[in-house]
């Protein structure tokens, strides 16, 4: 029992270093902010604002699938509005500027999302 004290301070080092995420920001101060994104043109979204929020990604999936595996073009939203041409390009890009309003998010996130990998950047994004 001669070790006891190494121990003890293991013991309270190992809970601090475990513990360290949980209360950081109340020592360091609030993690980083959201970014304030663009706002979009005036017009509805396809969705409400909060769904959209939680959900796009898996919009934009079925919105794939749907389009180049089942040859769909429009799509009827929970509002009842049906949109014509369901794509990234020609439905969200209309309101939504893919610099300050998808890169802040994403960037922020840390997602690198795969969309351009198909699509064509938009012109006035061109570098």
């Amino acid at each position: 029992m001669y070790d006891a004290g190494k121990v003890i301070v293991g013991i309270v080092l190992f809970i601090g270093v475990a513990t360290a995420p949980l209360w950081y920001d109340t020592i360091a101060g609030k993690s980083a902010q959201a970014p304030k994104l663009a706002k979009a043109a005036d017009g509805p979204c396809v969705e409400p604002k909060e769904w959209m929020r939680a959900n796009h990604m898996e919009l934009l999936d079925h919105w794939r699938d749907a389009v180049v595996r089942e040859g769909e073009k429009d799509y009827k939203s929970s509002t009842g509005k049906t949109w014509e041409d369901m794509k990234l390009t020609g439905t969200c890009l209309k309101c939504h500027d893919k610099a300050r309003f998808c890169d802040k998010c994403h960037d922020y996130e840390g997602v690198k999302p795969y969309c351009w990998d198909c699509h064509v950047v938009p012109k006035k994004e061109v570098r």
